[in-house]
């Protein structure tokens, strides 16, 4: 899971940020991204791609990554913004404020996917980054958690949606409750969903 991050050592870099982002796919809600810098040649064996963890392991180790690396940074777009920019633009504009918010700057970055972000630190996208960097798994960690916790609280404002199970995600529940009730203010407009028909639902403003 470090084989990037000892690459990058070796050509010279020394404060390497992993960058992730979540929630592109939702219909709610917004997308969340983070960058973690770790000491040189930090080890976890129990971190990986935050899709193939627990809620509870991922909890465990948001906590763990925030006591050891040496910066943690998260931000958060939210959904005018991605109904404004489109989910992709929305996504790398929410890793690079991610790798803003670090207390330290990182001289390398290591970003989960296809795309580089609109900085000038040397970097290099990883598909699949998630599950081969170290790095970009925590970073994938703290964005899951950070978001999960969003929509909790948006759970609350908008039960009827039931957002603490569906996290915003177009489930039959979620798409029946968006047929019975419409959307609410954190429904992405520029998105369009089946219904339970198979037929579009048009998101009215």
């Amino acid at each position: 899971m470090n084989t990037f991050e000892k690459i990058a050592y070796q050509e010279g870099y020394q404060l390497i940020a992993g960058v992730d982002e979540v929630g592109r796919g939702p219909l709610a809600g917004p997308v969340v991204a983070a960058a973690v810098i770790f000491p040189h040649d930090y080890e976890n064996s129990e971190i990986n791609d935050s899709k193939q963890l627990s809620a509870a392991k991922r909890e465990k180790l948001f906590e763990t990554i925030n006591e050891e690396a040496i910066a943690v940074g998260m931000a958060v777009v939210d959904t005018e913004i991605i109904d404004r920019l489109n989910i992709l633009r929305a996504a790398l504009q929410a890793m690079r404020e991610a790798v803003l918010e670090l207390s330290i700057s990182p001289d390398f970055l290591l970003i989960d996917g296809l795309h580089r972000i609109d900085l000038l630190t040397p970097q290099k996208p990883v598909v699949k980054g998630d599950a081969l960097s170290i790095s970009i798994a925590a970073a994938s960690i703290i964005a899951k958690v950070s978001r999960d916790r969003i929509m909790e609280i948006y759970h609350r404002q908008f039960p009827q949606y039931n957002f603490r199970q569906n996290k915003g995600y177009g489930t039959k529940e979620h798409c029946k409750a968006i047929e019975q009730f419409g959307i609410c203010k954190i429904h992405r407009k520029s998105f369009h969903v089946k219904n339970l028909n198979q037929t579009t639902l048009e998101f009215i403003i």
